[in-house]
């Protein structure tokens, strides 16, 4: 292979019938353009299927620190052994991105907060723990000790690979909507649900996967009548508010909920109230 452009002293870019990015340490050190790439130092390989994305990682591996990048590479590494999955090849960009601008911020003392912290904590467990991985990572490679609501930003990123998806736009969305959800059911029934309970944790669980499965077209279980009856005659208050969190869902979503699943939010909603 020989070396089409030189990015810096550890990133180069090569064509051999695709175009390719080289990563590894001193792999562009004296080199020039037309050099044979020393095959010894290669210690990653990117390709990028769409040429914008291409770009745009091009210019990340030339402006951002090399240290940052290296982070980064080490946080997607042990994500996807320790998740046992292949990432989405977008995270190289989204995540590199997003946290050498997060350190940068860090540096100068200016703090992010995360309003769906407690949801990521709940819904993306693994993707949290390594989350939590990476800030001690951070913190022993360049010393910024990185906040709990940052662990949880890198859980969204991590999550969103996971799902093949190129952007956070579903994530987001969808642990947005389940908070909402939460505060629904607390204005509504003047109530504090505790987000360490078991209660709570299944509540959200459930909503995750009933808009996972909505968003996917796929079936949602309906409910036995006579199981409903006892329902609206024993919860009438969790019926109601189950009611206005499905007709919330439904505008958030545009898809028609059966009335099965309002029996299953009751129960969750239920639960919660006599705990």
């Amino acid at each position: 292979m020989r070396i089409k452009k030189i990015l810096n002293n550890n990133v180069v870019v090569v064509n051999d019938g695709q175009e390719k990015i080289l990563m590894g340490l001193g792999i562009g050190f004296q080199k020039k353009v037309n050099d044979l790439v020393d095959k010894s130092k290669i210690e990653k390989i990117f390709v990028m299927k769409d040429d914008k994305e291409n770009k745009k990682f091009q210019e990340l591996m030339l402006n951002t620190p090399l240290e940052y990048i290296n982070i980064t590479e080490k946080i997607i590494t042990y994500a996807e052994n320790t998740l046992n999955c292949k990432l989405n090849d977008h995270i190289h960009i989204a995540l590199t991105d997003h946290l050498a601008y997060a350190i940068e911020r860090l540096k100068e003392g200016v703090q992010i907060k995360n309003k769906l912290l407690n949801e990521i904590k709940v819904l993306y467990k693994e993707e949290y723990s390594v989350g939590l991985w990476a800030k001690d990572l951070i913190k022993k490679e360049i010393n910024v000790d990185i906040s709990e609501d940052e662990v949880g930003y890198i859980a969204l990123h991590i999550y969103t690979a996971r799902l093949n998806y190129k952007n956070m736009k579903y994530t987001i969305d969808t642990t947005r909507i389940i908070q909402d959800i939460v505060d629904i059911i607390q204005s509504d029934l003047d109530i504090y649900i505790n987000e360490e309970s078991i209660s709570y944790q299944r509540l959200v669980t459930h909503l995750k996967f009933t808009i996972q499965r909505l968003s996917e077209n796929e079936q949602i279980h309906d409910m036995d009548e006579n199981m409903m009856k006892v329902i609206k005659e024993n919860y009438k208050e969790s019926f109601a508010c189950a009611n206005k969190i499905v007709a919330y869902l439904e505008s958030e979503l545009g898809y028609e909920i059966p009335e099965g699943e309002i029996g299953y939010i009751t129960l969750h909603i239920e639960r919660i109230k006599t705990k």
